[in-house]
């Protein structure tokens, strides 16, 4: 028995679909990505990706596949530290990124440790913050909770609900 099932097409299935949901090609792509923040001859930071895509109308710019990112003093110059998240998106009008995927932010001075799911960059304030599950590894211990801001170094930074401290062995 066949039955011609064009017939019983269900019209809500014709329904054009919602314009934000349908796939746009970038307006430019590329392999080895290197994007630099700088303001007044000042380098904020550097950030690397095997790819990149830019889509110019939504001024948003995604890079993924080993993505780095290294954040400099305003002061001396100096790498004060190095982010690597699964992916990044930067709005190309303010310059602020969103890091997403095994975020792991460490610091070269103090060498405490960051790791989340989803990390946000303030371009202006220079600060890093998260509302998701955060651990921060410090050389005495480790604290674990949701919701976090930092300066980019690590060494002042606020845990908003913290649920959990173990203090590491030395």
């Amino acid at each position: 028995m066949l039955i011609n099932s064009c017939d019983l097409l269900d019209e809500r299935i014709a329904k054009p679909v919602d314009k934000k949901f349908v796939f746009r090609e970038p307006d430019q792509s590329g392999n080895d990505i290197e994007v630099r923040f700088i303001d007044s001859g000042y380098t904020k930071a550097i950030l690397n990706s095997d790819k990149g895509r830019i889509y110019q109308e939504q001024k948003e710019t995604f890079l993924d596949d080993n993505v780095r990112v290294e954040f400099f003093s305003k002061y001396n110059g100096n790498r004060i530290s190095r982010l690597t998240a699964d992916s990044v998106r930067i709005d190309d009008v303010t310059k602020n990124m969103t890091a997403r995927g095994n975020v792991i932010v460490k610091s070269d001075s103090s060498g405490n440790k960051l790791e989340t799911s989803i990390l946000d960059w303030n371009n202006q304030t220079q600060r890093i913050f998260s509302n998701e599950f955060v651990r921060i590894t410090t050389a005495n211990e480790i604290i674990i909770g949701y919701g976090f801001e930092s300066d980019q170094s690590l060494s002042n930074y606020k845990i908003n609900k913290v649920s959990g401290t173990s203090y590491r062995n030395k």
